[in-house]
């Protein structure tokens, strides 16, 4: 099991990666500040570390370049709203492996932390397939009983998510954070909208509702 790292000041971010992460099998913990980042990333006990940069006490910038200084090689994604391409050029050349800016979507982050955990591992599959429902994640194809349907990007990320979780039922919640992103109106319907979508092109039996929970992705006959 993959260790994570998450060092973010804001408890709403945090907690969605948190759970986001956790459901996905690693374990994590959650520092909120710079000095505490530093400590824990130093320890040998992280696979990742997902670095806010704008962090209290010590910035993600110098928590960086203290590990770097250091020789640390843990891995590092940073997180930033900051949009100028300075900041990023600045965090990936003082040693960073990837950058996400805010807002961003669950599943990006999580391909991008399997990337990057996956370049000493086991390859990440590039095609999804459950029932004989495929996605080819290279592509961005799906096909089903044979014939290739167009997926809207959207669409395709919600049945992505639905592959990655073959058969667990997945709350409105779970598929908003997995899909829009942690910025989203937990009483919006657009979940709803989007699975009348797929079960309209992907077959109608494949995505079960179960009243108060959530969907399902079953296996058609």
């Amino acid at each position: 099991m993959a260790r994570i790292l998450i060092a973010e000041d804001e408890p709403r971010i945090s907690s969605f990666i948190n759970k986001g992460l956790s459901a996905n099998g690693f374990a994590v913990s959650v520092v909120s500040d710079g000095i505490t980042a530093f400590d824990y990333a130093s320890t040998g006990e992280f696979d990742m570390m997902i670095l806010d940069i704008g962090l209290p006490g010590m910035d993600g910038f110098e928590v960086l370049r203290k590990m770097r200084a250091a020789n640390n090689p843990l891995p590092v994604i940073i997180l930033t709203a900051r949009d100028s391409v300075q900041d990023t050029v600045s965090g990936l050349e003082g040693g960073a492996d990837d950058y996400m800016a805010k807002p961003f979507r669950f599943e990006e982050l999580l391909a991008r932390i399997r990337v990057r955990l996956n370049t000493e591992r086991t390859p990440e599959p590039t095609v999804l397939s459950y029932g004989g429902l495929a996605l080819d994640l290279r592509t961005r194809r799906a096909r089903v009983g044979g014939r290739e349907i167009d997926l809207s990007a959207r669409e395709f990320a919600l049945a992505e998510t639905f592959l990655r979780h073959p058969g667990q039922v997945l709350s409105r919640e779970q598929l908003l954070s997995h899909v829009w992103g942690y910025d989203f109106d937990p009483g919006s319907n657009v979940v709803d909208v989007y699975v009348r979508y797929l079960r309209r092109k992907l077959g109608a039996d494949r995505f079960i509702t179960l009243r108060g929970m959530g969907y399902r992705l079953d296996e058609v006959p």
